[in-house]
């Protein structure tokens, strides 16, 4: 879209610091003057070219810079991609908090395992609406695969603003309560400037199934199992475990969860009363072996191929209690998120080779989306008859499916925009426009460090994962400035060095080769000594094995 002419009427300003040509890591910026609301902090999973990397969260340079002037971060949900960079944002900006009971449980769960307590939680209910600066901010109830997920209306002095989080149009949802249809179609009626809606499933034709297909199907496979039952799942889809337990309960069987969140997730949910086990009914893995295989229904992480994941390490017999066996059923019930594909994959096969019946998407229905598809964002569109849109949370052709459908219900073109990370949009009753961009980048954890991963680390990892390592170690006399022991060659990675004798012994002649080009090795030489003996070492071993492995001169002073 074209850039508009300035204007002396402040404007709204927008801006995405994740989640746009991406799924996860969302969150949007929503500034007037000297306000500023946050909605959603969330993580991503890192991508196969980052090796090493546990978590990526967004750049928060903008808001670590502007912190006096947040008035509050807004949740949509709780799950990770909307409240895993919570650690990471809250140790360095202190600002109210706002969510659903669950989702602020969650959310304060994760603080507290990072040790960050002085973050004010506010918990809201759905219908309540709370003054932030310039902003009233109002949550609508959406249904979606988690308990507590409310929409994000913004009323600001340039007009509303609904941002619709995750959501699908779920019209027998597990628990009964309906996503708010009519309180967007009264926005709608009043008029609404600017609609930010999900995008994840904007290619898929149709409807998104509810959640109650997913039990009628477990139903029918918990009727003919009479091995144990396995059930991987994602920990925060708190309905899906309750269909499980109903189950359980209904075939006479126990309930076992296995894997860190999803104990956790279901502690906090029965504490909050989303989650009903009834008493006797859930047992600890250590108890395993009290009761018969047909008693027995285990609900686990590791949905997504994880090789940590309680699936994985069972699979593969590496669990320390529970290993497949051919007389159970496993259950995957989920979809890969991209780029877990071949992990997945690689699971399930696994399990296969275990002799069990395996049951997964590509089958049976036992994993429904919890985003909404074309018919149900074509709703949402129609309800809320929004001025502007910006489709958000997808890759980039979900974001430009999702622009098209606008168009094609009557939305002038102009008048959408798929925008970056970053990206600066301004928007009142006449214009929205792009007219810069701040800092959007990845930020990467790997354990405790955040950030100190870069691009330099990245591409050494790579390199280490793919040719390996070689390492000259040179022994220099600091009084005479020579040689006096080695080059001696060490390799990880690259060859069997038992094998590659000759090969190595050549490594070490062309070092020697390069040592040869100087006479008294003073201390301010050492950096091209090591220059020159990496370049030669590097040329013979690529001239003789067409390879190139990382070689690392070390100079030791004797």
């Amino acid at each position: 879209m074209a850039r508009g002419k300035k204007e002396n009427k402040p404007k709204l300003r927008i801006i995405p610091l994740g989640g746009l040509g991406e799924v996860g890591k969302n969150m949007t910026v929503y500034e007037y003057m000297d306000d500023i609301v946050v909605v959603d902090v969330g993580s991503i999973f890192p991508k196969e070219d980052m090796p090493g990397v546990d978590l990526v969260v967004p750049d928060i340079t903008y808001l670590e810079k502007n912190a006096d002037r947040i008035r509050g971060f807004v949740i949509t949900h709780g799950h990770e991609d909307h409240i895993g960079a919570a650690p990471y944002t809250f140790n360095s900006i202190i600002a109210p908090v706002y969510g659903t009971r669950l989702t602020l449980a969650l959310l304060n769960h994760k603080l507290k395992e990072h040790r960050i307590t002085n973050v004010p939680l506010n918990v809201i209910e759905p219908g309540d609406v709370v003054e932030m600066g310039a902003f009233k901010v109002e949550f609508v109830k959406v249904s979606h695969s988690i308990a507590g997920a409310c929409a994000i209306v913004l009323h600001t002095p340039v007009g509303v603003i609904v941002h619709t989080g995750d959501f699908k149009v779920d019209y027998t949802p597990i628990d009964d309560e309906i996503m708010d249809l009519g309180r967007l179609a009264e926005l709608g009626r009043k008029g609404v400037l600017c609609l930010l809606a999900d995008s994840t499933n904007a290619e898929h034709a149709g409807y998104t199934m509810s959640e109650r297909t997913v039990g009628d199907t477990f139903n029918a496979y918990f009727a003919k199992a009479t091995g144990r039952i396995i059930v991987a799942m994602f920990a925060s889809n708190v309905h899906r475990i309750q269909q499980v337990v109903d189950l359980a309960v209904r075939y006479q069987r126990r309930v076992c969860l296995v894997g860190r969140s999803m104990i956790n997730v279901a502690q906090v949910a029965m504490q909050l009363g989303e989650l009903h086990i009834p008493e006797g009914r859930l047992f600890s893995i250590d108890e395993i072996d009290r009761y018969e295989d047909n008693e027995i229904v285990v609900v686990t992480t590791g949905s997504q191929g994880e090789p940590m994941s309680g699936l994985s390490r069972m699979a593969f017999a590496e669990h320390k209690k529970l290993e497949i066996k051919s007389s159970d059923m496993v259950i995957v019930s989920a979809t890969p998120i991209p780029g877990n594909e071949k992990s997945v994959s690689r699971v399930i096969d696994q399990l296969m080779r275990t002799g069990a019946d395996v049951i997964y998407k590509a089958l049976a229905e036992v994993h429904v989306s919890g985003h909404a598809k074309r018919e149900e964002l074509k709703l949402i569109h129609v309800l809320t008859r929004p001025r502007y849109f910006i489709p958000i949370h997808g890759e980039y052709r979900h974001l430009k499916h999702h622009a098209n459908l606008a168009i094609s219900l009557g939305m002038d073109p102009k008048r959408t925009l798929v925008p970056d990370n970053g990206d600066i949009i301004e928007v009142n009753e006449s214009s929205m426009h792009t007219v810069g961009t701040v800092p959007a980048g990845a930020v990467l954890i790997d354990g405790l460090g955040v950030g100190d991963v870069g691009a330099v680390v990245l591409r050494d990892r790579k390199k280490l994962s793919t040719d390996g390592m070689l390492i000259v170690v040179m022994g220099i006399d600091h009084e005479l400035g020579e040689v006096v022991s080695g080059p001696d060659i060490i390799t990880r990675g690259f060859v069997y060095m038992r094998e590659a004798d000759t090969l190595l012994e050549g490594a070490r002649n062309a070092a020697i080769r390069a040592l040869g080009n100087y006479g008294r090795i003073e201390p301010s030489d050492w950096n091209h000594l090591k220059n020159d003996v990496r370049d030669c070492v590097q040329k013979y071993i690529y001239d003789t094995i067409k390879r190139n492995p990382m070689i690392l001169p070390i100079v030791v002073e004797i």
